[in-house]
C-alpha cells in the first residue's frame, strides 16, 4: 500500500475499516485449515495485516491531533 500520508481521515478509517475485515476474515480462514504450511502462511497473512492496521492508525491519530 501507499504510505497513505496524503489521506484524508475519511480515507483512512475506510481503509482502517477493510483491514480489520480482512484480518477477522483472515482469522476465520485460519481456524478452518490445518497443516503447518497452512498455519504459517495464516500467521504472516494476519502479522501484515495486523501492522498495516497498526500503521493506519498512526496515521489517523496523527491528522486527527492537527
Amino acid at each position: 500500500m501507499s504510505n497513505g500520508s496524503s489521506l484524508s481521515l475519511s480515507e483512512l478509517e475506510t481503509r482502517i475499516a477493510l483491514a480489520r475485515d480482512n484480518l477477522r476474515q483472515l482469522i476465520e480462514q485460519a481456524a478452518s485449515t490445518s497443516g503447518a504450511g497452512d498455519e504459517n502462511r495464516n500467521a504472516d497473512r494476519i502479522a501484515e495485516q495486523t501492522e498495516e492496521l497498526e500503521r493506519l492508525a498512526k496515521q489517523r491519530d496523527a491528522l486527527m491531533k492537527k
